[in-house]
């Protein structure tokens, strides 16, 4: 028989998100939740866990302390469970390596006793009766129905490979993947890094140093004008606070549509740690000889891959900016074009229940809310799913904790966290100080 648990609060996906929600939620005494996911264990990029790859946020971002700095499963407090406080202190350098951080979200998840690993959602449908949801989930091949009053969807992304890429071969790799093939890489006669993120420029490094000594010449293409650094000014960084997040909300449909690809370097851009370590060893190269050949080149889109009868790949571009056609032969293909949502077919039950806009997104609120019929008003939430409602912030670790405390703040119809207030010091919207006229 299908075994039938009760929850206050589901969270489907065991990301930073969900896992955030999951400590977030450990220390409020009236509030059963369950996290499950279908991975075995945690894992976080494996396949771009370079050495010595750094986070973009300062270790404040974690899972807890934007909201709750004495929660006991901040940063800091893992720092001083291990040991490493005055080594952390005198480093003087407050952003994370991955690793440290993977390493801390284990410490977290080693703290936890709310998350279940190998475990699918199936289903998630409405139970009038019961003014619940009823969701089924599979785990070890037994099927289990969770009536859980909430529901928090944070499935995450996955990897995206634009149809012009996608050529089928085993040669072409998206950047999520690289280290599992670092060592063919570097063994290849040709690599080729198609876009310019901050995962391509650690790849290129990556290839660059192989380069120098004696390995594959390298191409990296990109579609953007310059190899853009990300836009981490001081004031900049003032779009990624809540202030900014709410007002952007606030906007209509349209008017946020027609701003967000405005915001482009937050995410597509290249740290200038990064890009400084490129230029270097560009110079390096002009020391040394008989190395094989490096081309950087901005502008030029990707139309198509071949592959060849050897097994090679002809990639075949197009200059931007003077239309020329461009083609080379290669025996990789990074491909670091980023992420997709992951589609969630777990909620097709529900479905006419929730709001969508004129794209047919979902109508997300200023708690995260899903926009639903009444019956499900506040029961159905997301985690960076929203980028297209709240934006720049929803993919950032940064926002994760304010998020979850609206969530729970929400869930719970009390404040159980106190948010922050004033997050900004730039005035994003009008008031009543602006004068108005008409």
């Amino acid at each position: 028989m299908t075994r039938v648990e009760n929850v206050d609060v589901l969270a489907i996906g065991c990301g930073p998100f969900n896992l955030g929600l999951a400590a977030l939620a450990s220390t409020v005494d009236d509030l059963d939740v369950l996290v499950v996911d279908s991975r075995d264990e945690f894992r976080w990029h494996p396949g771009l866990m370079f050495d010595e790859a750094r986070l973009q946020v300062g270790f404040l971002s974690d899972l807890v302390t934007l909201v709750d700095p004495t929660h006991p499963m901040s940063f800091l407090n893992y720092m001083a469970d291990t040991d490493r406080m005055y080594r952390f202190l005198v480093r003087e350098n407050f952003y994370p390596t991955r690793i440290e951080y993977e390493a801390y979200l284990h410490w977290c998840i080693g703290r936890l006793d709310t998350l279940r690993w190998g475990t699918t959602v199936t289903e998630v449908t409405w139970d009038d009766e019961a003014d619940a949801f009823a969701v089924t989930i599979v785990s070890g091949g037994t099927t289990t129905t969770v009536i859980a009053r909430h529901v928090v969807v944070g499935v995450g992304t996955e990897p995206f490979v634009p149809q012009a890429l996608s050529s089928g071969s085993p040669a072409v790799v998206h950047s999520s993947d690289y280290l599992y093939h670092q060592d063919k890489a570097h063994a290849a006669d040709s690599v080729t890094v198609i876009g310019s993120g901050q995962s391509g420029a650690e790849i290129v490094i990556d290839l660059l140093e192989a380069n120098l000594r004696g390995g594959p010449s390298v191409r990296w293409w990109t579609r953007t004008p310059w190899f853009a650094p990300l836009d981490f000014t001081k004031m900049s960084l003032e779009m990624t606070t809540p202030a900014y997040m709410d007002y952007f909300q606030s906007l209509p449909e349209a008017a946020r549509d027609r701003i967000r690809p405005q915001h482009w370097q937050f995410h597509k851009g290249v740290s200038s740690d990064t890009l400084e370590r490129v230029h270097e060893l560009m110079y390096q190269r002009q020391l040394r000889e008989k190395l094989n050949p490096v081309q950087l080149r901005i502008s030029t889109e990707v139309d198509g891959i071949d592959t060849l009868a050897d097994g090679k790949l002809r990639v075949r571009g197009r200059h931007l900016d003077t239309g020329t056609q461009l083609a080379h032969t290669t025996d990789m293909v990074i491909a670091c074009t980023g992420y997709q949502p992951r589609q969630t077919p777990f909620l097709a039950p529900i479905e006419p229940q929730l709001h969508r806009d004129s794209r047919g997104r979902l109508v997300v609120g200023a708690a995260h809310q899903v926009e639903t019929e009444p019956a499900l008003t506040n029961r159905l939430f997301v985690a960076n799913a929203e980028e297209h409602a709240v934006g720049v912030s929803a993919p950032n670790l940064d926002i994760g904790a304010v998020r979850n405390a609206r969530i729970l703040n929400a869930v719970m119809g009390r404040e159980v966290y106190r948010l922050p207030k004033d997050t900004a010091f730039t005035s994003f919207g009008i008031d009543d100080s602006d004068g108005v006229v008409g």
